[in-house]
């Protein structure tokens, strides 16, 4: 918590006025005993009418100037609470976009969401709770303990007796539900895993006619989370009605004595009211207190969760260079090698080969053979595990990353457009495109269709690109490559979803592009790489062949079947 807490360091006044108005409200309420203790006394015992109107009026007032600090208080603590949350949120946004792929793979994307929306809020919740009541409540428990002792020192023993005895029970349990909400959100996150697998697969779902089995395994998980709330609910709830027997045993104490001490004259009847009144005070700020205490319990419990976040650093270390070596060739592989976090294989291994400026490669093998993880190497999604990949001569490891990134254009295996215009999608890469470098990229990639059929560049797009079909999202994919001129283009079998007529066009024009790019073609289909300038053949990870589609139709047994497979024999 102690890392998150530079995110209130704007809000400092916010975080100091909001409490110190709340103690106010609370020294005025601590007033409001006595007055009512002079009203019985003077006013009451002597008939004085014209005293207990002066006296209820100056309870007016009492509540009145409460009331002004307590909105006072509220409106800062929220003002604190919400700015904290925001910067919060923007950070820890910011962190997740600086982490590498291995780190996100590992840690979950159902986890970073549930920390990014419910751990925040709760977070939120907390700070709020905090600023309004942690000076409050200690300050009216220990003030009208201490306004007791001078009203009636014997009377006001139960309450030295009380307070402790309610701060063991309020504490314990704390301590004890702490670890537990901290287990609640876990299980929370794996409910968020299964919605976010469960509508993301839907169509497969109902393709394999796996929906009950879906629901009885939600149910499942469902029902974990809620017995785990139900546990540690069933503790907290201890909470009010310990803290009431406690309290009620104090008043009945206090009662008792105070009818002792009046019997032999140590005390008035206004006074034994004024002691009631400040034990009712005690109880009211303890089970505020206590309710405090559980929302500071989960919020602690969600801001140890957060700070785990940005405890994780990206295990990519940035480089310094910003160009590369002159003549050197574009792309590079020194027996490079990946392996995975968590996993005991490499997913490739031992690849070796050189692509010079304007060369066409051709990646393509079974499927799981690792033809995404090698080209995930170039634009340093995964460092190397073994060897180094080389970009214009230097170790890509050596680059800013920023500086890398933007050499190289990479259109994904899964076609993702944002929640936008076509336009906003197209200048995702290059910000200051213009129009015609625009239109030349849509006509590259084979989408000017697309725009038309959608009335132009400013036709809404909504979230994933639900509103285009998997052609349709693969060219505009495609095209928001090309608008940036990347020196390097990887096109991960990004042409599944088109047929061969159109496939054949987009790498005929992306042949006769005038930037004369490096391109990497990923493929299961030998028709798109038949024409590279170098095909590697890909099996379980490693390289089975290499060189030119009449080489490897006669040296290469793999891809001599692949061919044979999708042409005939």
């Amino acid at each position: 918590m102690k890392k998150l807490l530079q995110y209130l360091k704007d809000y400092k006044l916010e975080s100091v006025l909001a409490p110190l108005f709340k103690m106010l409200e609370a020294s005025f309420e601590l007033f409001v005993p006595l007055v009512v203790a002079q009203i019985i006394d003077r006013g009451i015992a002597n008939n004085d009418y014209g005293y207990i109107v002066r006296m209820c009026l100056v309870l007016v007032a009492l509540g009145i100037i409460g009331l002004v600090c307590s909105v006072t208080a509220q409106f800062f603590a929220a003002k604190a609470a919400v700015g904290f949350s925001t910067k919060l949120r923007h950070a820890l946004f910011a962190h997740i976009q600086s982490l590498s792929h291995r780190e996100i793979d590992s840690l979950g994307t159902s986890t970073l969401i549930t920390r990014m929306t419910s751990d925040i809020n709760q977070t939120q919740s907390g700070v709020n709770l905090f600023l309004r009541l942690f000076l409050r409540s200690p300050f009216v428990v220990f003030g009208a303990m201490i306004m007791a002792f001078t009203i009636d020192v014997p009377s006001a023993l139960v309450f030295a007796v009380a307070i402790p005895v309610l701060a063991i029970v309020v504490f314990g349990i704390m301590l004890v539900t702490m670890p537990l909400y901290k287990k609640t959100q876990n299980a929370l996150d794996v409910i968020t895993r299964k919605t976010r697998e469960n509508i993301t697969g839907a169509r497969v779902i109902r393709a394999f006619r796996m929906e009950d089995r879906e629901i009885e395994d939600f149910n499942e998980k469902s029902g974990a989370l809620v017995k785990l709330q139900k546990h540690v609910g069933a503790i907290s709830a201890l909470m009010n009605p310990l803290t009431y027997v406690l309290i009620n045993a104090a008043v009945i104490a206090l009662i008792y004595c105070g009818a002792l001490r009046v019997d032999a004259g140590a005390l008035t009847q206004g006074q034994v009211v004024a002691l009631y009144n400040y034990m009712s005070q005690i109880l009211v700020e303890l089970i505020k207190l206590a309710n405090m205490i559980i929302t500071l319990t989960k919020a602690l419990a969600c801001a140890n969760r957060i700070s785990a976040i940005f405890d994780e650093k990206s295990s990519l270390e940035n480089g310094t260079e910003v160009s590369g070596i002159s003549g050197a060739p574009a792309v590079e592989f020194e027996n490079a090698a990946l392996t995975y976090s968590g996993s005991s294989g490499a997913a490739v291994e031992r690849i070796s080969f050189r692509a010079e400026r304007g060369d066409t490669i051709g990646i393509i093998g079974g499927t799981g053979s690792g033809k995404t993880s090698l080209i995930s190497l170039i634009p340093r999604f995964y460092d190397t595990s073994d060897g180094r990949v080389l970009v214009d001569g230097r170790d890509v490891r050596e680059y800013d990353i920023d500086a890398l990134r933007a050499k190289i254009g990479v259109v994904p295996q899964k076609a993702v457009l944002f929640k936008g215009t076509i336009m906003s999608n197209m200048k995702w890469g290059a910000q200051d495109a213009d129009q015609a470098a625009i239109d030349k990229a849509v006509a590259a990639a084979q989408a000017e269709d697309v725009v038309r059929a959608k009335d132009g560049y400013e036709a809404e797009v909504e979230q994933g690109g639900a509103n285009f079909s998997g052609g349709q999202k693969q060219r505009l994919t495609i095209a928001r490559a090309l608008a940036k001129k990347p020196e390097i283009l990887i096109l991960d079998d990004s042409a599944s979803a088109l047929d061969f007529a159109t496939d054949a066009r987009l790498r005929k024009a992306i042949a006769s592009l005038e930037t004369k790019p490096t391109v990497f073609i990923v493929s299961q289909r030998a028709a798109s790489v038949m024409h590279a300038d170098k095909i590697i053949v890909l099996d379980d990870g490693e390289p089975a062949g290499m060189g030119t589609h009449d080489e490897l139709m006669e040296n290469c047994d793999i891809y001599r079947e692949i061919y044979n497979s999708q042409f005939g024999a």
